[in-house]
Order: structure tokens, then sequence, then C-alpha cells
């Protein structure tokens, strides 16, 4: 008893003295000079990166499939297999990251991708679009987790969110305008003699190969090394660092030790299987959504198209509104279940036996809670691991198992989407959980994406009430007696584990 209350002592002695004082004002500049450089290059890198993933789709549109004599299921085994090689890069590519230089390797995958992606529109056959697909999610599996923990690298967990949310918009405006913008390239068809598909890889493939040369250059491999910053906002930098608990200089180094403790915490595999209910929605809902707002009326392919903006972009602006609050208040959990649920009702309102119209309000309903239940545990996870390796493991787990929804997705979905938009092929389908007989309440594929994020929804309330139970553990000392004999330096390279550290909750 003694010896807690002597550790208690010391601990509270340690918080007044405080971490290190800064200047607000200077910080505020700082981060503001720190959005400037850094947010619209990662932004443009998942746009891209996004568009070139799933443009497959619109070229499906265009004869992609008569010229290269798909049959069968081979139009969704070709999207799909991405999936394979994307999963299998994520987490290797998160621990080289830093080893390769953030700038070296962000720069090698985006060019890589734009070469393979523009290079698609010149295969022959289905062999060579196989071979495209899987190249493409090698090269391009690393962009996100990627992204994701070398923003960690530049802001704080209180402002790292919003941050994580400018790529979640990023892929709101990709989903808005890709349809279009491969709408307007399909008028290309016949031009040189290619067909229409072939235009789209190669157009929106040329921008990303362009972009990955640029990002050579214009981004920075940590903040000792950004050529924008001055000696006095390196300085604040390495501050504001220190002023985070657990975030000492060895913790930001490469540790072989933080990945293996990493691929045996329980709590990052809590977080994955949320992760893969809410991907299961993100998956799902961009393939039911042009289905849903056809069937409002006769509406061409183009006005489908324009008539997806609105959910979209009220998607990623509840994201920014909540993940700004959330940042504030240092919540996550509390957010992420709320507005999980309010995507669970938007689900029921589209199983409902209602007209088009309520429908159509079903698909914002499901939009306000999906880009918040997938995108706020990106940032709450990562705001739980101080130490690099660890922080890396994590994400590129996360995203890893949480990005395996989107194997299923072709094969759940996608036949609907087409089969609205071009009347054809319907003889060639297996039954699925959005047959088009099942229109327009879709009751087993919108039923499995409910499941699936009230399941997200219950593994999130837990991680937050666990977390604030272990945080109130260590207020009160119980976890101080494991420290007894260690220095506060020793201490401070425990990472989340410290008693000391406080979990964002």
């Amino acid at each position: 008893m003694a010896l807690t209350q002597s550790l208690s002592q010391e601990f509270v002695s340690k918080e007044a003295v405080g971490p290190p004082e800064i200047d607000h004002v200077a910080e505020g500049k700082l981060i503001r000079k720190l959005d400037l450089f850094i947010i619209p290059i990662i932004m443009v890198l998942y746009l891209f990166s996004f568009l070139d993933r799933v443009n497959i789709g619109n070229a499906r549109l265009y004869g992609m499939e008569e010229d290269l004599g798909l049959q069968g299921n081979q139009y969704q085994t070709a999207v799909s297999i991405l999936f394979v090689t994307y999963l299998l890069s994520e987490l290797p590519s998160n621990l080289v990251l830093k080893k390769l230089r953030p700038s070296r390797w962000i720069s090698f995958i985006t060019t890589s991708w734009g070469i393979v992606a523009t290079l698609s529109g010149i295969t022959q056959s289905y062999g060579g679009l196989i071979a495209c697909r899987l190249l493409l999610g090698l090269v391009e599996g690393g962009l996100f987790p990627g992204a994701a923990v070398y923003l960690t690298l530049f802001y704080t967990k209180r402002e790292l969110a919003l941050r994580i949310g400018y790529l979640f918009v990023s892929a709101a405006i990709a989903g808005a305008v890709g349809g279009l913008l491969a709408y307007g390239i399909g008028f290309m068809d016949g031009v040189c003699g290619q067909r229409g598909w072939r235009w789209i890889f190669i157009i929106e493939g040329l921008p990303s190969f362009v972009l990955g040369v640029a990002t050579w250059f214009l981004l920075a491999d940590s903040p000792e090394t950004a050529f924008y910053l001055s000696q006095e906002e390196k300085e604040l930098m390495r501050v504001r660092r220190q002023r985070q608990s657990g975030q000492t200089e060895s913790a930001q180094k490469f540790h072989k030790e933080d990945v293996y403790l990493g691929l045996k915490d329980w709590k990052i595999y809590m977080f994955c299987a949320g992760q893969f209910g809410t991907d299961t929605m993100l998956y799902g809902y961009s393939t039911f959504l042009p289905t849903i707002i056809k069937g409002l009326g006769e509406w061409s392919t183009a006005q489908t198209q324009a008539l997806t903006i609105p959910c979209y972009c009220l998607g990623a602006l509840s994201y920014v509104v909540v993940a700004r609050i959330s940042d504030t208040q240092q919540k996550r959990g509390l957010y992420s279940v709320i507005f999980a649920m309010i995507s669970v009702i938007g689900y029921g309102v589209l199983m409902s036996n209602a007209g088009q119209g309520v429908h159509y309000f079903g698909c914002f309903l499901v939009a306000i809670g999906l880009y918040v239940a997938c995108g706020l545990p990106l940032a709450w996870l990562p705001s739980n691991q101080p130490r690099y390796s660890k922080r890396a493991t994590a994400t590129g787990l996360q995203l890893t198992i949480g990005n395996a929804s989107g194997i299923m997705a072709p094969f759940v979905s996608y036949d609907t989407l087409l089969i609205t938009r071009t009347r054809s092929h319907t003889d060639a389908i297996p039954a699925k959980l959005y047959p088009n007989s099942e229109g327009p309440q879709f009751l087993r594929g919108h039923g499995v994406s409910l499941a699936m994020v009230a399941m997200a929804a219950g593994i999130f309330a837990f991680m937050s009430g666990y977390l604030t139970r272990r945080n109130e553990q260590r207020q009160r000392g119980e976890e101080d007696g494991k420290v007894a004999d260690m220095s506060d330096d020793e201490i401070a390279e425990l990472g989340d584990e410290s008693p000391r550290f406080v979990f964002t909750v």
C-alpha cells in the first residue's frame, strides 16, 4: 500500500511539472503551414488512387467485357483479385515506410500504379487484365496505411482525426465525380481507333504517374528534414512531440520488438474486427447507391451519377464536422458508435416497405454515419500507439483486415449496379446479396450490411468502455507496481503499457 501511494505521489509530482511550455499562437501558425504543405498532396494522392482502383466499373460500361471476351464471373474476379495483393502489401509497406523514406517510397508506389493503371488501357486479354489488377493492388496497397502513419509524424493525436478525414473527403470527391469523369471520357470512343474504356484507363492513369514524380520532391520525410519549416518551427515540432506521452526519441525509431508487440496485442485485433464491419458498409454503399437512385425514375447514367453527389458530399461534411469535435474532446468511441447506429437506422429505412423517396432519404442517413464510422477508428487506434513501429503495425493490420471486406463486394452487389445501368448480362448472374429481383428493398444485402455495422458499433462501444476503465485504474495507481524499479526514462519507453499513458477513448 505504501509503495502504491509513493508511486502515485511520484506520478502526480511528475504531472505537476507538466509538459514543456509551448507558444500556442506559434503552434497554430505551424499547424496551418503543415496543412498547406502536407494535406493537398495526401488528398490528391488518395483521390487518384481511388479513381485508378475503381474505374474498372466505369470501363465495363464502355465495352471492356466484349473486347476482352470476359464471361461468367470473370469480371467480378478481375475486380476483387486486386484486393489479394492490396491486402498483402499494406502491412509490409508500413514497416518499410520509414526505412526507405516516405518521400521515396510513396513516390515509387504512386509512379508504379500510374504506369500500371495507364497500361491497363492497352491490355488485350483476360489474363492481361488479371495481371494488371494484381500489380495495381500490390503497389496501391501501401498508400492509405502509409499516409495514415505519415500524418502521425507531423500531427498530434488532438489533430489526427480531422487530417485522416481529408483522405475520406478525397474518396467522397472521387466517388462523386468519378462516374461523371468516365462519362465524359466515354465520348472519346473511337478516337485513334481505341474504345472508350481504354481511354478511361489511360487518361485517369497518367496523372498518377506525374503526381508520383512530383511527390519525390514535394513530400518531406520528417519534421527534421521538412524544407518548408524554419529552425524555430522544427524546434516547435520537437516540443510538440515531447508534450505527448510516450513520444520519446527512441520510440520514433523502428524496433522489431514493437512489431511483435503489435502482432500480439488483442486490442488491435478488436479494432480490426470493427473496421471489417464498417468497411463492409463502405464498399457495399458505393455499389448499391446508383441502383437505389436509378429506381427513383427514368434517369440516364449521367443523371444517376449526379444524384449520388449530394449523398457523398453529406457524408464527407459530417465526417469533417465530427472529426473536428472528436479531436477537441478526444472522444473517438462515442462518435464512432453514435454514427454507426445512424447508418444502421438508414439501412432499416432502406429495408422498409416505403416509397423510393423514403429510400433515397435512407441513403442520406447511411451516408451521414458512413465516413465517421469508418474514419474515426483509423485515428483512434494510432492515437493509442505512441511507439512508431507498433503504430505502423497496428494501422497496417487494421486496414488489411478491414479492406478484406472489399474482396466480397464485387460478388455481393456489383452486378446489380451494372445490370441496372446497362440492362444486360442478366442471365449469367447467380444469386447474390443484391440480386435485382429483390429491389428496391434488397433485404439480404442491406441486412448483411446492417448486421456488420451493428457488430462494429458493439465492438467500439466495448473498447471505449474498456479503455476508460484502464484509464481509471491508472489514475488510481493500480498499475504503478509494475514500474516500481524503473527510471522515468524507462517508464516513458513502455509506450501504451506505461501507467502514465492515458488512452484516448
